[in-house]
């Protein structure tokens, strides 16, 4: 996936667009899908991600693009500039802009549950300071834990994880295997039925839906 620095361009949005929001104001967007309705709310933690996600959607930069990767129990993936209109079957995810955005990972308060809205971005052995994509994000479904599995997991790996993060993962399911190496930068707030059931729609060998699911527009409506 072809990805650059930060511009001083997009610094610079950032940093005006911030002050919009520099009370703690948490604006929701409005994501109309073929599937139906999801609105996410974006955390005023993540203030660079927060802002880019409001410029694109004023631009419409997300606009007839496709949920081009969905994989069950784990995420649905939108956000590829290349999917609008893009033949059945090609394979897509490398369709971005020309810039990154430094990693915001605000772990352990944000973490892999369900309905998490997170930014998508190469791995760590090209990108080790963990940017992410400028417009590729991923909303997470995720499978349900049982607390057997939760103590393996943590004496496998060396964590320890929240007792918030233990009842998410027991209670709403989530992907804690990518705890701490994403950046997750709001979350849905009404319409994560239209969530899991684009998770379970057939794909093809590539995860790409075999009828598309079409982002139909993206707008601010708080």
């Amino acid at each position: 996936m072809k990805r650059m620095t930060v511009t001083a361009l997009v610094c610079l949005f950032c940093l005006c667009a911030g002050n919009v929001f520099a009370q703690g104001e948490e604006p929701v967007v409005l994501i109309d899908t073929d599937m139906g309705k999801i609105k996410v709310r974006l955390y005023s933690d993540t203030p660079r991600h927060r802002d880019n996600f409001i410029k694109l959607v004023n631009g419409r930069q997300y606009d007839g693009l496709l949920f081009h990767r969905v994989i069950k129990q784990f995420m649905i993936q939108g956000g590829d500039v290349k999917s609008k209109d893009a033949p059945a079957g090609e394979k897509l995810g490398d369709g971005d802009l020309d810039y990154t955005l430094p990693a915001e990972i605000v772990f352990p308060k944000y973490f892999h549950k369900r309905g998490q809205l997170c930014a998508a971005r190469t791995g760590d052995d090209t990108n080790p300071e963990r940017a992410s994509s400028a417009t590729q994000f991923y909303i997470v479904t995720g499978k349900h834990f049982t607390e057997r599995e939760l103590d393996k997991m943590e004496a496998e790996n060396g964590i320890k994880l929240t007792p918030e993060q233990r009842q998410a993962y027991m209670i709403d399911g989530g992907a804690p295997h990518l705890d701490g190496a994403y950046t997750i930068f709001g979350e849905v707030i009404k319409g994560i039925n239209v969530v899991e059931k684009m998770q379970l729609v057939p794909v093809d060998e590539n995860n790409r839906p075999l009828k598309n699911i079409k982002i139909k527009s993206m707008k601010i409506v708080k």
